[in-house]
């Protein structure tokens, strides 16, 4: 991809591609289905992209993840903090 494409997201959002990569490369093996794992994933993205994630809303998506089955992709994360109170 285009060196340039990478510099113009990481203007909009603020995220440095370098860390996205780095993120992606470590989730290739990873096993979704240790909760140690998974808060550690969820940790990571909230450092990259500067939000942070509350204990419960943490608790919700691990539990979603790992005991409900559902797959770690980002609209099910992005919805469920949509929806948080």
């Amino acid at each position: 991809m285009d060196n340039g494409f990478f510099k113009n997201i990481e203007k909009k959002t603020g995220v440095n591609m370098k860390d996205i990569f780095e993120l992606a490369n470590s989730l290739q093996n990873a096993n979704f289905r240790d909760e140690k794992t998974v808060r550690n994933v969820i940790k990571r993205v909230s450092q990259i992209a500067n939000k942070p994630v509350p204990q419960e809303l943490e608790d919700q998506i691990v539990k979603s993840i790992i005991n409900d089955g559902k797959a770690l992709d980002f609209n099910t994360i992005a919805n469920m903090m949509n929806n948080k109170k």
